[in-house]
């Protein structure tokens, strides 16, 4: 996970064996603010019920791995170095 102060993402408990993964970029009514449930499945082993459209996996070993998943996909930065575009030279009129 990334040093922020402040995390987007975190991890609450619910029972002891459920957890959810909010999204604090949005208020806690509206329904995006809930990015997954994460289910005890086995000792070493959770289930997740993804609530966005995200391409990952529904077993993890921990929730905590979830959760830093999460963050690796989602706040992976979009903005990125332009790519260099070759350019050729105007072609010459004849």
């Amino acid at each position: 996970m990334s040093g922020d102060p402040e995390p987007r993402y975190v991890l609450h408990r619910v029972t002891p064996s459920e957890w959810v993964i909010n999204d604090r970029r949005y208020e806690a009514s509206d329904p995006r603010h809930v990015v997954a449930s994460v289910y005890e499945y086995a000792d070493t082993e959770v289930e997740v019920v993804w609530l966005r459209d995200l391409p990952l996996a529904v077993r993890y070993t921990t929730p905590y791995e979830v959760l830093e998943e999460v963050t690796r996909v989602q706040d992976s930065s979009r903005s990125t170095r332009p790519i260099p575009i070759p350019h050729l030279p105007p072609l010459l009129a004849t």
